[in-house]
């Protein structure tokens, strides 16, 4: 059974921060639905009623807690991979639109539509798979020896500061 403390944190069975609840599948479901969104571990600590370094013992001590964020965090990661490289060669997809007219009839339409491929998207996905390829940045690698003369290189402190007296 789910409660909501005053704050809005969510709180196992009235009791708040306990672990066993979080070992059970409604449980782990919720801690992979919300590393999936995208809150960061400390948002997820709060939703469970706990401070972070508590979040962090329960990830080393119980295996199917840590489990359970990495899946929703790999889940997350890969569905924005599949939009971001359909994004970057185009898709086609239905559009259906409903109508009913004055008698109650229904009329249905299904259209294909077509996305264009996003060249933003398509540099941005090559950058980061193909960085030989087509990262902005050339590493140049030089082999030379740079020589520097310091004239005032063996005088001491007394000398250096008699010089700049003088001018």
């Amino acid at each position: 059974m789910l409660l909501r403390g005053e704050s809005g944190e969510i709180m196992a069975g009235g009791r708040k921060g306990k672990y066993e609840y979080w070992l059970t599948e409604d449980g782990l479901t919720l801690l992979s639905a919300w590393a999936r969104d995208g809150l960061t571990m400390e948002q997820v600590a709060k939703n469970c009623g706990i401070v972070s370094s508590t979040l962090r013992e329960w990830k080393n001590q119980f295996p199917a807690i840590s489990a359970a964020l990495k899946k929703g965090r790999n889940l997350a990661d890969i569905e924005v991979e599949n939009a971001l490289y359909r994004r970057a060669v185009g898709y086609e997809y239905e559009e259906v639109k409903t109508k009913t007219d004055a008698d109650g009839g229904v009329e249905r339409t299904v259209t294909t539509k077509h996305v264009s491929p996003d060249v933003g998207a398509a540099a941005f996905w090559l950058k980061n798979r193909r960085p030989d390829l087509w990262r902005d940045r050339k590493d140049v690698k030089m082999d030379a020896e740079v020589k520097t003369e310091n004239p005032f290189e063996g005088l001491t402190t007394e000398e250096l500061k008699k010089l700049i007296k003088d001018g």
